[in-house]
């Protein structure tokens, strides 16, 4: 599992973590990484770690192929990710900011999907988690370069699954809505947040379940959809308000 160290990827792990359960962990931050390792171990997993920062695509992949060679992976849970958006005061987001969740959101999940695609396939059988977002699905103005970096995930999710299907490799994109964690970022409305063990449990789900597509919760389907009726005048003049 990737971003074990985060608010996520820490409660699929604890979720996860039954005993002799084999648990591979990587996270970014060394303390909040050996918490949940910790938190899994007293669960009765069995837990080895890394600390990897996936914006190093080279000690990524590498890290990738040492990991799978010695305790060969049967399920990944790529959870790692960042989300921003435009500064206060700003009109657009720093390019470095671009560049960096195109790196961390899209070309680092898709390169160790397509790692381990190749290796599962190799054994005839494996299981790979990609962690969308709702945002995906919207062209949204205050976070341009994050819902545009989930949006080709979801893209590379699908014609990933297309591709490693016939070989016995399982591929699933969840893509959830706001998550109720502590830091979580801009102001949401009560309503519309879901609480982050929920998430982490129907996220489990649905990859158990072997399904291709899941959002999380169900109603931010209906946006897509809304999204993808509504005139274009108005749709643009609806996401506009989103950043006021």
């Amino acid at each position: 599992m990737t971003g074990a160290s985060g608010a996520l990827g820490g409660a699929l792990a604890r979720q996860s973590a039954v005993s002799g359960e084999a648990l591979l962990l990587w996270g970014r931050d060394a303390l909040r990484l050996a918490a949940v390792a910790d938190d899994c171990r007293a669960a009765g997993a069995l837990v080895q770690v890394r600390q990897l920062d996936l914006a190093d695509t080279d000690a990524m992949l590498a890290a990738l192929a040492a990991d799978d060679g010695a305790w060969p992976i049967a399920s990944a849970l790529l959870v790692a990710g960042q989300g921003d958006a435009v500064p206060p005061g700003q009109d657009l987001e720093p390019p470095e900011q671009v560049a960096r969740l195109a790196n961390v959101n899209l070309g680092a999940p898709a390169a160790l999907a397509t790692a381990l695609a190749g290796r599962m396939a190799a054994r005839g059988q494996g299981r790979i988690l990609l962690v969308g977002s709702a945002a995906g699905f919207h062209a949204l103005p205050h976070a341009p370069a994050y819902a545009a970096s989930k949006a080709g995930l979801a893209r590379f999710a699908e014609a990933l699954r297309l591709a490693v299907a016939p070989k016995g490799v399982q591929v699933t994109l969840v893509s959830p809505g706001f998550i109720d964690w502590a830091g979580g970022g801009r102001p949401i409305p009560r309503p519309l947040l879901i609480p982050l063990d929920v998430v982490a449990r129907r996220i489990l789900a649905a990859f158990a379940g072997g399904a291709g597509h899941a959002i999380i919760p169900r109603r931010f389907a209906l946006l897509r959809l809304l999204d993808r009726l509504l005139p274009g005048p108005l749709r643009a003049a609806v996401l506009r308000r989103l950043n006021a």
